[in-house]
């Protein structure tokens, strides 16, 4: 992993987000890259998971956290508040959706969320640039709505 990745805006945008949900500081001593890598998940430990199981919180809150992030760096680049809705079921499969005004900027089927991670953290960089740029461009498409 290189310094550069943890400058991607994304990334950044999650740290924030990290560090901001920890009011008594005990993550002020962890550098950022220990921070994200729970978010990282090896093919490995993909493996080893179930094909079935109910999410544990921990990763349902990771999903919350980037989805968050993500959410956060449209509102940098659009100026506009988004807001994230994930609607899940118990067994882990369900819908996201990043709301800017009256539109749905982003909408996403959620499978295997029990699986949730990244094999790094620059695919997790890009994969959150790609979801920023699909926002960005729905906004574009239809700036009336996003304003509503």
């Amino acid at each position: 992993m290189s310094a550069d990745v943890l400058a991607d805006p994304i990334l950044v945008e999650l740290v924030r987000v990290l560090r901001a949900h920890d009011p008594s500081e005990v993550w002020a001593r962890m550098s950022d890259a220990a921070l994200l890598a729970p978010f990282v998940l090896t093919r490995a430990q993909r493996e080893a998971l179930p094909l079935i199981a109910d999410p544990d919180p921990k990763v349902l809150w990771r999903l919350e956290m980037f989805y968050a992030a993500v959410a956060l760096a449209v509102e940098r680049r659009s100026g506009h508040a988004v807001a994230p809705i994930i609607k899940l079921h118990p067994e882990g499969w369900g819908r996201l959706v990043l709301v800017v005004g009256r539109l749905v900027a982003v909408s996403l089927s959620l499978r295997d969320v029990h699986r949730f991670g990244f094999p790094s953290l620059e695919k997790m960089a890009e994969r959150g640039r790609k979801l920023v740029d699909e926002a960005i461009g729905t906004i574009a498409r239809f700036p009336d709505a996003a304003a509503a």
